[in-house]
């Protein structure tokens, strides 16, 4: 079955669910655990993870409302589109698109990042330029593997995804049979003094809700779901409820048998804590696992994020060249290839960095206003289809809008100034290329052939 755009409904409810499970389940708890025991000073970290569950929560409720209501290829563009676009035109889905162009290949590039890391437990001598070169062919990899049918994807996804599965149940039962809980709440002291707490719980959170991104990959291929209404609130929700039970099961095993002022200062903790529980052998598997699972994040990532342009692209919103797909494996092509190459640009800054920007550049744009859109759309159009809807609306919608805040607060000075700078130079493209298209390209237009925009 097609649509008219040339995009084929394939993927059904298990395989939605796989795509986003792997898009999560990728570098994030591999990578952040370090990251969030540094950042909070002790076990108290995992009440930055469980309030990051709970954010993911809040805001899939507003994804699953909007995505089964709106279906289409490109989720928050559609939901920014048809909210905004009565009063601002297509400024507002047109600066998501922009900011996709800069979050999404950050977002991506940490779990290339993350992978190389974890090849450092293999081959400890290599240098900080040689890791980022590895990430960088890890990312030229995901395009080739992607260069494909959407069912041929599908079926990689599958089997990305057992691999992932199968990752997360040996660290989980070796977290279990090894479990102490003296270690796991060793607290220090003053770990609870409610201005240390508070500060370092933002930072914490934006860490790890860092974890939960990729609940929602499913949304950006409305156009190739199998009844999208059903299929995309199912994969979202249990997205979300199964990978914060699975990475809260996994973060707590693992400081429940290796110290956490020793987890805080490693760079391949998932390594360390099956070495020694299982010694050299037990290592080198799980290791090879969470590089199965980074490249599994890439992979689906890079999957949903191509999408995103093309129907922008398709409306006239963005640039005509994202709207092309495959003239035989009809997928966007253009827009894939591009991702990709901004990510291996990525590729080569710090990891906190790239988290930190990333989470940033997202938070208004997406998150933030697209709360703000399904308000918009339950005024403007109270009888539209929702096969979904948003439980105790507006409390989930205010809450989620608070807690995007104070993350976005806490991604600090150099993250908060990248996101505007960003958006502002988005706005002045806007403007620019309004007015090219309005006044300079109906100039240039002969025999009936459009300029390229």
């Amino acid at each position: 079955m097609k649509e008219s755009g040339g995009l084929e409904r394939r993927i059904g409810t298990f395989q939605a669910i796989t795509i986003n499970m792997s898009q999560m389940m990728g570098a994030g708890p591999f990578i952040t655990i370090p990251l969030v025991l540094t950042t909070m000073g002790g076990p108290q970290a995992m009440f930055g993870w469980i309030a990051g569950a709970v954010l993911a929560l809040l805001d899939g409720q507003i994804w699953s409302e909007l995505g089964s209501s709106l279906p289409g290829e490109g989720g928050t563009y559609n939901y920014l589109k048809a909210a905004f676009h009565d009063r601002t035109g297509n400024l507002m889905p047109f600066l998501f698109i922009w900011s996709v162009l800069l979050a999404t290949p950050l977002t991506l590039s940490s779990g290339a990042i993350g992978l190389a890391n974890y090849m450092t437990y293999f081959f400890p001598a290599l240098t900080g330029l040689q890791t980022k070169l590895i990430a960088v062919a890890v990312t030229l990899l995901a395009m080739v593997l992607l260069y494909r049918r959407v069912t041929s994807v599908a079926k990689i996804s599958l089997v990305l995804w057992l691999g992932m599965i199968l990752t997360v149940i040996l660290i989980v039962i070796t977290g279990l049979l090894h479990f102490d809980p003296q270690l796991a709440f060793d607290f220090p002291q003053g770990a609870f003094a409610p201005n240390k707490f508070l500060l370092g719980l933002g930072a914490g959170m934006l860490l790890s809700i860092y974890d939960y991104l990729g609940y929602y990959t499913s949304a950006y291929m409305g156009d190739e779901l199998r009844e999208p209404g059903k299929t995309l609130s199912r994969s979202i929700t249990l997205s979300i409820i199964l990978v914060a039970l699975i990475d809260l099961s996994m973060n707590i095993g693992i400081i429940g048998y290796v110290p956490w002022r020793e987890a805080a200062h490693s760079t391949n903790v998932g390594s360390l804590f099956m070495t020694r529980a299982w010694g050299p052998w037990g290592g080198a598997i799980i290791t090879i696992l969470i590089i199965w699972t980074c490249f599994a994040s890439v992979y689906t990532g890079l999957l949903g994020a191509s999408r995103i342009p093309y129907n922008a692209a398709k409306d006239g919103v963005f640039f005509k060249k994202f709207a092309h797909l495959h003239p035989k494996m009809k997928f966007p092509n253009y827009s894939l290839v591009v991702i990709g190459l901004i990510m291996v640009i990525c590729c080569f800054f710090d990891l906190t960095t790239v988290i930190n920007a990333l989470m940033a550049v997202q938070i208004v744009v997406q998150f933030m206003m697209q709360i703000i859109a399904l308000s918009v759309l339950r005024r403007k159009h109270p009888h539209l289809n929702r096969p979904y809807k948003e439980w105790l609306y507006p409390i989930p919608s205010i809450i989620a809008f608070l807690g995007w805040g104070f993350v976005f607060f806490s991604s600090g000075v150099s993250a908060i100034s990248l996101a505007v700078i960003w958006t502002i130079i988005g706005i002045l493209v806007f403007w620019g290329r309004t007015w090219y298209v309005n006044h300079v390209k109906p100039a240039m237009t002969t025999g009936g052939q459009d300029v390229d925009n």
